[in-house]
Formats: C-alpha cells, structure tokens, sequence
C-alpha cells in the first residue's frame, strides 16, 4: 500500500504592513474629548500606521499629546499621554466657575446655558474685551500644557509628523507650525478664542485661534507627508436641521459655519483635483505635481450635533469621559465598516457629495 510523504508544514504567511494614515483633527473645546477617543481607539489597532497629524485648537492639544507619548513610549505611550491631558484638564476645570447647575445634572444635560457662571461669561465677552477683563492674560490652558506636554519629545518625535494651524490676526492669513517650530506658545496660539484671551505672540505677530483659517489644515498632510490616506475626525457638525431662532442658537450655528468654511474650502479644492486626475485632464510637468488624496471621515454628527456650543466650555470629568465613550464606539464602526479596506484603495466617503 502506497504512503504519503510526510508534507512540510505550510508556512504562515507573513503579516500585512501596516495601512499608513495621517490624521486631521478639528478644534471644538471640550468636544475634542471625542477625538481622545478616536485615537485611543485607532492607536490600539496595528492594523494602521499614523504617519503624521495636523490639528487645531484641541486638535492641536490632541496631536501634541499623542506625538509626545508615541516619541515616548509608542502606541500605549501616546494613549497615556492623552489620558493624562485630558484628566489634567478635567482636574483644572474643578476651578472653574463655569459648570452644570443642579438642574442640569439631574436631567442628564451637558450644555451650559443655565449655569450662571457661563451666562456672566457670555455677558462680558460681548461688553468688554479680554484686555480688560483679564489683564493679566491668565490661561489656564497654559498650565495643563506646561506639566502634561513634553515639549521636547513632542519636536523629537520622529515616527510621525506633527502640524498647528494659528490664525495671524494681522495678516488674517495660516500660519502652520511644523514640527521643529512647536512651543508651547504656539500650541497656545492654536486655541486662542479672541473674546476669551489676549492675542498669543510669536516672532513680533499677534495669533488667534487657527479654526478661522484651518480647522484643520489639510493642505499640510499633502505637501509634507507620503501617505496618501488622510482619516478627517469630525467633532462639528456640517448640518443642522431647522433654523436657528434664540439669539444663542444663531451664534452658535454662525460660529459652526465660520469654523468649517476653511475645511470645506479645501475639501472642494481637493475634490476638483481628483476629478481632473480621474479624466486625466492634467498633463505634465502639472501632473506630477498633484496627488490623488484619498479621503475617509470619523465622526458622529447625531450625538454632537445634540449638544449645544456651551457644552464646549464644559470640562467635567463626567462630560469628557463621555465624549471619549462616544468616540471609541465612532472609530470602532468606522474599524469595522469597509473603510478600513478602502484605505490605500479609494477614498471611503464621497467627497463631492459630502462637501460640495
């Protein structure tokens, strides 16, 4: 009877490289405590590489949090990092007069628009400016950077790029820190609100906040890195339903509509060159110039867009845990969708449809 040779046992097939991403991150106040989710989540599936990141205002903090760590102590490096910004920030916030009333905490409400503390805030951001009424330019902001942030490790970090977005009040025009270029004033700069705090400056030139000019830059993560995967995470929402009619509810959409006008802007920059590239209507040396970025969006317009901008101003522990609940659940869907699949591929979202 005829036996088999014993067959050599198969080889595992080697793992897959990692889909490399880079990272744009809105500001938005205390709801960039959703994107601490969002990256907590994403740096926990090695399944992704993160090449490089631009942020604004709190996606500024977000960013510098997760370079410093990852310079650090890689992937588990970068998520305690932002554990530690983040409780550092609800720990600052136990000062604050600006907090939910009895009321709120008993219906489960997370805006401030009955807490009196927000309401007199509100008030003299209109009457006087912060010149006057905080002479002395206190940010607490400041503090939380200084003992949280490593600064060093943050401009030493070399597994992944890092860019800030500031608004140059003189010109009105960008300014993006790249990495070498990152302090902590301009971080500072970055999430600069003019009503709240005085202009930050840098090199003779006053900056606001960058959400007027890039919230947040893309044109960065173009120019300055190799992936061509760009993961938006989306903590303003681009729709709302209805028309606003309270005096608050207009400047809270005006406001939303002024911070998203830089991204959509690029976004339909971005969305031209794709259909040029598509048609192959640019011929060289114009061709080459140009890349085919492909675009995916992590976000959760539903429960965001129910809070109102107040809410921003609120850093309660409670709150912020919350907004990271919410964010991990966001990134987990978007882990679990065929996006993932489409990174390196196509773009996940419709860029045209959603943006134009």
């Amino acid at each position: 009877m005829a036996t088999t040779a014993p067959q050599p046992p198969a080889k595992a097939s080697p793992p897959s490289a990692p889909r490399r991403i880079s990272l744009a991150l809105q500001g938005g106040g205390s709801h960039g405590a959703f994107t601490w989710g969002v990256l907590d989540r994403l740096l926990e599936d090695e399944r992704l590489e993160i090449a490089a990141v631009s942020g604004t205002s709190a996606g500024a903090m977000n960013a510098a949090a997760l370079a410093a760590g990852h310079a650090q102590g890689g992937r588990q490096g970068a998520r305690r990092a932002l554990d530690k910004f983040w409780h550092s920030t609800a720990q600052q916030a136990l000062l604050s007069p600006m907090r939910r009333t009895p009321l709120d905490r008993l219906l489960g409400r997370w805006n401030l628009d009955a807490s009196p503390g927000y309401y007199w805030l509100s008030l003299l951001g209109r009457v006087f400016s912060p010149y006057q009424f905080n002479p002395f330019n206190h940010q607490p902001l400041r503090d939380i950077l200084a003992t949280q942030i490593d600064m060093s490790a943050l401009r030493a970090c070399r597994d992944l790029r890092v860019f800030v977005t500031a608004t140059n009040v003189r010109t009105g025009r960008p300014r993006v820190f790249e990495q070498h270029e990152l302090t902590l004033d301009a971080l500072l700069a970055s999430a600069c609100l003019p009503h709240l705090f005085q202009a930050v400056e840098i090199d003779g030139d006053p900056y606001w906040d960058g959400g007027y000019m890039g919230n947040p830059s893309i044109w960065p993560l173009i120019y300055g890195c190799t992936a061509s995967d760009v993961v938006l995470v989306q903590i303003n929402p681009l729709q709302r339903p209805g028309v606003p009619d309270t005096p608050h509810e207009i400047d809270d959409r005006a406001s939303e509509i002024a911070f998203n006008a830089s991204l959509m802007h690029e976004m339909r920059a971005i969305a031209f060159v794709q259909r040029l590239l598509e048609q192959d209507a640019l011929k060289e040396p114009f061709a080459s110039r140009y890349r085919n970025m492909r675009i995916h969006m992590i976000g959760d317009e539903a429960a965001l867009g129910g809070l109102g901008a107040s809410s921003k101003f609120n850093a309660e522990l409670e709150f912020l845990q919350h907004l990271k609940v919410l964010g991990r659940a966001s990134a987990q869907r978007w882990l679990d969708s065929s996006a993932l699949n489409d990174v390196g591929v196509r773009s996940s979202i419709d860029v045209r449809a959603t943006f134009l």
